[in-house]
């Protein structure tokens, strides 16, 4: 299976944004038939205020409908069919169906070649912090928090979902490979400073110590965030890349928009499953909760 993760620089501009999304898509297809392509966290509407976050947030579908769907959703829907191929639509904003008017999710949706929805995913870690800059980010404020663990099959190979912060919670991902990952995808808007730091080290360790295959598609260059202290330029990191179940990385995209692709070999993961047998060694027992 040939993987793409596609790298985009968006704003909070949607329509731009959607224009911007379908250009790359088609430039990766033509140029690397790629089986599954992911896009990056958030693509639809980096930055603004809460309410731009709000305008560009989609009620999505019931499961197993297709409709109605809003302009983003029809986007990867119908790029998934023309391009024929496994498409990973990043995150979008997502309004809930329960009409909450608090908040709104940070959703991952995965469309087969016949434009089927196969997957969805709720961003479970939300980002709450505060980086050596000084710069807050209070994703809480805006996002709701998912609650599940979610895994779907791609072709042959069943692939978990997560995104950008979850990659800091190992346990996530080792709940992933028991649940029979062997390729786990990453859409994030990871910052630029803590990037530098532990974007590359964060995404080995996973792949090494669940023996999965990582894809990660991230967002990248400048964006205006209306704080309450007034507009701030913030940039994320970029840096795309894909990591075999050794950690070593196969892809990386370069700086500003544009892809990266790899062969996903199955041979590799059973090479490197088979050799070291971690979850075969694992004691969970000795480190549960003592009553």
């Amino acid at each position: 299976m040939r993987i793409s993760v596609v790298q985009l620089c968006p704003g909070a501009d949607k329509a731009e944004n959607l224009r911007a999304a379908a250009h790359w898509l088609d430039a990766c297809h033509a140029a690397d038939r790629p089986d599954l392509i992911v896009l990056p966290e958030m693509w639809t509407c980096l930055g603004g205020d809460r309410a731009t976050k709000f305008a560009a947030a989609e009620p999505l579908p019931a499961a197993g409908t297709n409709e109605p769907a809003g302009p983003a959703y029809r986007l990867l829907r119908d790029a998934a069919i023309r391009l024929g191929c496994y498409l990973h639509g990043g995150s979008i904003g997502e309004l809930p169906a329960d009409g909450g008017a608090d908040q709104i999710c940070n959703t991952s949706l995965v469309f087969a070649p016949d434009g089927t929805e196969i997957a969805r995913y709720r961003k479970i870690h939300l980002f709450d912090i505060t980086t050596p800059d000084g710069q807050g980010y209070r994703e809480s404020a805006t996002y709701r928090a998912g609650d599940a663990l979610t895994t779907c099959r791609i072709g042959a190979t069943t692939a978990g979902l997560t995104i950008c912060y979850d990659l800091r919670f190992a346990e996530l991902f080792l709940a992933l490979r028991r649940a029979g990952a062997e390729l786990i995808l990453l859409p994030a808007a990871f910052t630029a400073q803590t990037g530098r730091d532990h974007w590359e080290p964060l995404l080995r360790a996973r792949a090494i110590e669940t023996q999965c295959w990582l894809a990660a598609a991230a967002t990248t260059g400048g964006h205006i965030e209306q704080t309450r202290r007034g507009p701030e330029t913030r940039f994320t990191h970029g840096h795309s890349l894909i990591c075999d179940p050794w950690g070593h990385i196969v892809a990386r995209a370069s700086d500003g928009p544009g892809w990266a692709s790899a062969r996903l070999d199955p041979t590799l993961t059973e090479r490197v499953r088979r050799g070291m047998p971690i979850e075969a060694h694992r004691r969970p027992a000795l480190f549960a909760p003592q009553a």
